[in-house]
């Protein structure tokens, strides 16, 4: 459970979980976090330093605020009303920095499951780096056929966009986050004006690591799967709904990537099919050839969607999962370039450029 010392003015750390309708995940997300303990010599004297959780109650119409309110310890604030020209997400983080006293502000989401020691763990990461923000992109739980045919997918380009060598490089202008675990000193989210600042950006986390690095600031950006867990959506609606939103920000040209990816499902898919008929009618020679061409393409393709740490069944199925990325991605470009995309119940128009990119 969060603990208090008395010889501290103010916590060591202040969680803050936005959460809007997460009753299917957010109980199991706060029992990973009151249990976690901030014991290290490092940061105060092998005592207990004290942190915070706050919930942001984002106009859930669900159990969401009951969930939060069953926890001893936790603090359940509102978001309040959504002004012009913000987005939900940012809204609510804001409210919920507002509210924190701590050192340390971590943003994660209500989806996520934090491995025991990793709140200390990620602090002191944080200061041996001398980093200001530290993002974690956690393991990605996949249980569905869709979500195993296409994250592993949109994770490897991801990783291919976003190296974490760069990001993390002070002499690289290459800046990311991951929104499910972002810790900032409070320092630094002041100086760069917080959220507020990104307030219509529906890619908060990049546009906030970009200002942080801009300001001359570190940033300490990993694959974070020995701290944190999530399953980022629970059905095909709302994996649909999630990377419609943010495929067209993360990617500058989506549209070539969508034509690259459907290309390469094509020549795997064709080549097999073509060895396999050359094989049947005889044609055992070309049928070889077209074999071990298909074959090192396919390698090729398991070596680039292996980065992405998924297990072995989501990486054999990510190959059915092409044409799907390619429409996902299309699905976003569009959406954006009418102005308008759903997320959780609203809508966001780009009448005010309220789905700025980092680009």
């Amino acid at each position: 459970m969060p603990t208090k010392d008395i010889g501290l003015a103010r916590p060591a750390v202040s969680v803050i979980i936005p959460a809007r309708n997460e009753e299917d995940c957010l109980s199991v997300c706060l029992q990973s976090l009151v249990s976690q303990k901030l014991v290290s010599q490092k940061l105060v004297s092998q005592k207990d330093v004290a942190f915070e959780i706050i919930v942001v109650d984002d106009h859930s119409t669900d159990h969401t605020r009951e969930i939060a309110t069953s926890f001893p310890g936790v603090r359940v604030i509102d978001a309040g009303p959504l002004p012009a020209g913000w987005t939900g997400k940012n809204n609510a983080v804001t409210a919920g920095a507002k509210a924190a006293s701590g050192e340390w502000l971590l943003f994660t989401d209500a989806d996520t499951i934090h491995l025991p020691g990793s709140l200390v763990r990620s602090v002191e990461e944080a200061n041996r780096y001398g980093a200001a923000l530290l993002s974690y992109s956690p393991e990605q739980i996949v249980e569905s056929f869709w979500e195993k045919a296409v994250m592993p997918l949109i994770f490897a380009d991801l990783a291919a966009s976003y190296r974490p060598s760069q990001v993390s490089d002070p002499k690289s202008p290459a800046a990311a986050a991951n929104g499910q675990y972002i810790l900032i000193t409070r320092e630094a989210y002041d100086a760069v004006g917080g959220h507020a600042a990104i307030a219509g950006n529906l890619l908060e986390d990049v546009a906030l690591a970009r200002a942080v690095k801009f300001s001359g600031r570190k940033i300490f950006f990993r694959y974070g799967g020995d701290a944190v867990r999530t399953r980022m959506y629970r059905s095909f609606a709302q994996l649909r709904e999630g990377w419609t939103k943010n495929l067209a920000l993360l990617f500058p040209s989506p549209a070539r990537l969508a034509a690259l990816r459907a290309i390469e499902f094509i020549l795997i898919v064709a080549s097999f099919a073509i060895a396999a008929a050359g094989l049947i009618s005889g044609r055992s020679q070309s049928a070889l050839v077209t074999a071990i061409l298909a074959a090192i393409v396919y390698v090729l393709f398991l070596s680039r969607i292996r980065r992405a740490h998924f297990r072995w069944d989501a990486n054999i199925l990510a190959l059915f999962g092409l044409p799907l990325f390619s429409y996902l991605l299309l699905r976003s470009l569009r959406a954006h370039a009418n102005g308008s995309v759903s997320w959780k119940g609203r809508e966001y128009s780009d009448e005010r450029g309220l789905l700025a990119t980092s680009y």
